[in-house]
């Protein structure tokens, strides 16, 4: 096949060693064409509800909500627990995607947030399958596994807390989970900081969460209990499958 002289062509296009989304309108034409036009209705009132808040980059990214109700259908999930709540729009897409008997333990340390977007879970119907738990994390996941009957009966768990304490959720949530169960972890790309080899540019905070997710990411990877994969979907998300 001839090709045309100073035109980038598929041979080009391929040859790239770093992905495809190298560009935001890339990244836009995703969210138009596969995410906003199947998102919920009841998603779509938190997502802009929570854009106008001085928090709002705590928003879970748009396109890990459908890999998110994807995963949680096929693992035919029915209990499930999430670390870090905000407004709820990752626990709307959990909710969202159970059966009508399902049942999720969200723990935050603040309610008022979630508080923003409880009328949208009772608008939707599902405000009935969430326990709001108002606390900080570690200490009702011991109170979970006090109890023999926790153990291995979780389906699914969703975490995007403090980043800090994830490593120790994870030993905790690997007995909390069923074997084959799954266990999220967001932003594990960290704004791309974490493939920075000089992080002089980046401010202390950034840094500091930075190298507590590069240690995450590493413990994980080299982890023989759990299969997983790393996406580029929203800040990183991190699919880990409880294998023993």
């Amino acid at each position: 096949m001839e090709r045309t002289p100073n035109k980038l062509d598929a041979f080009d296009l391929l040859k790239t060693d770093s992905g495809l989304l190298q560009s935001k309108e890339l990244y836009q034409y995703i969210l138009k064409t596969s995410v906003y036009p199947n998102e919920a209705e009841v998603l779509k009132e938190l997502r802009e509800i929570t854009a106008s808040l001085p928090g709002h980059l705590m928003l879970s990214g748009a396109d890990e909500g459908p890999l998110m109700s994807l995963l949680l259908k096929l693992s035919n999930a029915k209990k499930t627990i999430e670390i870090g709540v905000y407004t709820g729009y990752s626990l709307l897409v959990t909710a969202l995607a159970l059966p009508a008997d399902g049942k999720i333990i969200a723990i935050d340390r603040d309610r008022s947030s979630f508080e923003l977007g409880l009328p949208l879970f009772k608008k939707a119907g599902v405000d009935h399958m969430v326990e709001f738990i108002e606390s900080i994390a570690l200490p009702i996941l011991d109170k979970l596994l006090e109890d023999p009957k926790n153990e291995g009966s979780f389906d699914y768990a969703f975490v995007d807390a403090d980043k800090v304490d994830n490593i120790h959720y994870h030993e905790r949530l690997l007995k909390l989970v069923r074997v084959g169960g799954l266990i999220l972890y967001d932003n594990t790309l960290w704004a791309g900081t974490v493939a920075l080899e000089d992080d002089s540019s980046i401010d202390e905070f950034m840094k500091t969460i930075k190298d507590v997710v590069v240690d995450l990411n590493k413990r994980l990877a080299s982890d023989s209990r759990i299969q997983i994969t790393q996406l580029p979907l929203g800040d990183g998300l991190t699919v880990c499958m409880r294998l023993c």
